[in-house]
């Protein structure tokens, strides 16, 4: 079969250029298409639930608006999140925001209250206002419950939240459990341990694994969508462990294979694990989060309005 030379015209659907991608290769754009394919597939099959999983500075990097919108959409099941990735949703929930300047010192910075992620900043008065209006939600909470899971905890937090853009209040909203198993690592997790010095409230890590089992064992499939690596790649994976792995998964990420680190790890590396089962369809995509997850979902949203 011939590479496809890659055609751009006017008006041209996004769907339709990412055909073209299907037809050129397995290199990069190659890549992108197969993850296209599989992203509708796992949206379309009903017997399928599917898991997300949001590593690394996606939410203010500015993917907040999608993840919401794929749950909304009823396209996400299922989330593991970073702490990071809570925090600065809700950070922007509680009226703070996150700005794009590059090329300033980063003593300055400092010097001004300002955290930088790349070319993001984030200001340290916003965070001064999340660290007091998530008191306040933790101050509700354990008001009624003492021992919480992380689960539970970032549900009653979503059901707090009067934010239609905040994933996690979307989520809670739709009954789409968010799982964080790395959460204490976080501004949030510091504020909770902070909390906990003079609060008889208990989170449990690991009474999340009893819900996520249950999950797993009634789901007829399972799907994911891997965004980054680490903490919250391993979660997905190793959840689905228990009943032999992954029906189909794509992954997107900036790490590389050769150093041996699961972040970097091709999705068929996963196979050997029983992490994803033998015959799954997979496909790792090495690239920007945000750069191909909207390309990817808004082409999967052209070919499920065309179908």
């Amino acid at each position: 079969m011939k590479v496809n030379q890659i055609s751009v015209e006017k008006d041209m659907r996004i769907s339709d250029l990412i055909s073209q991608f299907d037809d050129s290769g397995v290199l990069g754009a190659g890549r992108v298409a197969r993850a296209c394919s599989i992203l509708t597939e796992m949206i379309q099959d009903e017997d399928m639930n599917v898991f997300m999983s949001l590593g690394g500075p996606l939410i203010p990097g500015g993917m907040r608006n999608i993840v919401t919108q794929m749950i909304k959409n009823g396209h996400i099941d299922l989330i593991v999140s970073s702490g990071a990735n809570i925090t600065h949703d809700l950070l922007e929930a509680f009226g703070g925001s996150h700005y794009r300047h590059e090329g300033r010192d980063d003593e300055d910075l400092n010097e001004e209250g300002i955290g930088r992620i790349a070319d993001i900043n984030v200001g340290s008065d916003d965070f001064t206002v999340f660290e007091a209006r998530i008191t306040e939600i933790f101050e509700k909470i354990s008001s009624e419950k003492k021992n919480v899971s992380i689960q539970e905890l970032l549900h009653e937090i979503g059901l707090l939240v009067d934010d239609d853009n905040s994933f996690v209040a979307t989520a809670a909203r739709n009954d789409v459990p968010i799982f964080a198993p790395g959460l204490v690592d976080s501004m949030m997790g510091l504020q909770l341990w902070i909390f906990s010095q003079d609060h008889d409230f208990v989170v449990d890590a690991v009474a999340d694994m009893h819900y996520l089992s249950d999950i797993v064992f009634d789901s007829k499939k399972v799907g994911a969508i891997l965004l980054g690596g680490g903490l919250t790649k391993h979660y997905t994976l190793a959840s689905n462990v228990i009943k032999g792995g992954l029906d189909a998964a794509i992954q997107i990420t900036m790490d590389r294979p050769e150093a041996g680190s699961l972040g970097g790890a091709p999705l068929e590396e996963a196979k050997s694990w029983a992490k994803a089962r033998c015959g799954s369809s997979l496909a790792s995509v090495v690239g920007d989060v945000t750069v191909i997850l909207p390309l990817i979902y808004a082409a999967a949203l052209d070919r499920i309005s065309s179908d």
